[in-house]
């Protein structure tokens, strides 16, 4: 399990720009690369699988303890040539004081050598005491190479170079130029999700070109390698054949779906039939439906245009066929969007009305107590979960149903979540398949008991 983590120093050093050129170049060089993201997040893992030819997984200590981590890392690296992972934010930033989450403890946990990625704009010799106290402030974890973004020029790298084999005894990896070809379009979210960009092939190509002529992926392979093998695992597998079919909508109003979900449900004996909101006029024949989240806004005019789609939708759930919905799913299924002074119809199998806002509405990591409405129950009470949305849901009419207590974040409305009507569950909270929550199979034979009574 040969592994490098990437971490920058701090937040928008271009690292997932530099991850995505490294994933990509590698893969053109006939390595099987296995690509991670650190914490939770959908966007950054849709451009490292277009890098990579592989799905990316996520490894995230909110969610999963350190053991299981291990296991979910060892699994999913173990037919690959090498492992890439990203980390998010800065090297020690954490929402625990000791560090314990941070990028830093995850390379302790995995004993993975660390590239360090710095913003070098503006900066020489200062760029040194920088990372002797990145070096000195954690000894649990190997800083073992450099790589410079953003440098201005050959003279720049120069004086970068100079000052490193001064005071350092670190190899450079890479010393990457500005180049406005690197820029990915930024949205509200972070970056642009690949399933959204036509050209997005392209685009991971341009980066490849670019950021692998200047890159020593030799060293960069030279310095994986000197990771320690761990115990190896199994990945889970479906045990007999399918025998529910779940529908999923998978376009550019909907991509946010971890790969270990899609995993579990089909391990659970789901067979996951994939349609586009967007252009497909009916839903195929299935027993049950997955939401999950996206930009839906960003499309919604698409979306209200295509009435045969939410007129099925809503059939289906008014009928009682079991729907999980995720933030984008719960917007989907909204009366309306109303954005920028504009709205547009959705399904309205929800009494209420989306708006959406400039800032974030619910961000980061929530905690969940489920209630007597939950339609599938969690054996484990409270949960761990995450959310970042910013729209709204204004008061839903009626007496609504909720799934959920909320116990840190936002949620619908600050106290609750998981809005329930017949066999719909719709929340802003996105839900992982872990060993703490295995949400996948419980939904799966809530799927299957459905269609036995049917």
């Amino acid at each position: 399990m040969n592994r490098v983590l990437l971490s920058a120093a701090h937040k928008s050093s271009g690292k997932t720009t530099l991850s995505i050129g490294i994933v990509a170049t590698l893969t053109a060089r006939g390595r099987k690369v296995q690509a991670f993201k650190k914490g939770p997040d959908y966007i950054d893992p849709l451009w490292l699988g277009t890098a990579s030819g592989r799905a990316c997984h996520n490894l995230d200590f909110h969610t999963q303890n350190d053991a299981e981590i291990v296991r979910y890392f060892s699994a999913h690296a173990d037919d690959a040539d090498l492992a890439v992972i990203e980390g998010n934010m800065g090297l020690f930033d954490s929402i625990d004081l000791e560090g314990h989450g941070s990028n830093a403890a995850l390379a302790a946990l995995l004993q993975t050598p660390v590239i360090l990625v710095l913003d070098v704009q503006g900066m020489t010799r200062s760029v040194i005491p920088v990372i002797q106290g990145y070096q000195a402030f954690d000894r649990n974890i190997r800083i073992a190479g450099l790589i410079f973004n953003r440098v201005g020029g050959e003279r720049h790298a120069t004086r970068l170079r100079e000052v490193v084999a001064h005071y350092l005894d670190l190899p450079i990896v890479g010393m990457v130029h500005r180049d406005a070809r690197l820029n990915i379009d930024e949205k509200h979210l972070g970056l642009v999700p690949s399933n959204e960009s036509p050209e997005a092939r392209d685009k991971v190509a341009r980066i490849a070109d670019i950021i692998g002529a200047q890159i020593d992926l030799d060293l960069l392979e030279q310095i994986a390698a000197q990771a320690p093998t761990l115990a190896a695992a199994e990945r889970p597998t479906a045990v007999g054949s399918a025998d529910v079919r779940l529908g999923i909508p998978h376009d550019e109003a909907f991509a946010f779906y971890y790969a270990s979900d899609l995993e579990a449900l089909r391990a659970a004996g789901a067979e996951l039939v994939f349609f586009d909101a967007i252009r497909d006029q009916a839903l195929p024949p299935i027993d049950g439906l997955f939401i999950g989240g996206g930009f839906p806004e960003r499309h919604m005019d698409a979306l209200a245009a295509n009435t045969p789609m939410r007129d099925a939708i809503r059939a289906a759930i008014d009928n009682d066929l079991p729907c999980y919905a995720e933030c984008g799913g719960l917007m989907y299924l909204s009366r309306a969007i109303n954005w920028d002074e504009r709205r547009a119809d959705m399904v309205g199998v929800i009494p209420a009305e989306v708006t959406m806002h400039k800032r974030p509405v619910g961000r980061g990591y929530t905690e969940l107590a489920q209630t007597d409405d939950a339609p599938w129950p969690n054996p484990t009470a409270e949960f761990p979960a995450h959310e970042f949305h910013y729209s709204s849901l204004s008061p839903i009419e009626g007496s609504p149903r909720f799934a959920y207590r909320v116990l840190r974040g936002s949620g619908i409305d600050g106290r609750h979540d998981g809005y329930v009507y017949r066999n719909l569950l719709a929340s802003y909270t996105h839900l992982r398949d872990v060993e703490g929550n295995r949400w996948a199979a419980r939904f799966v034979d809530f799927v299957r008991t459905h269609k036995s009574k049917v």
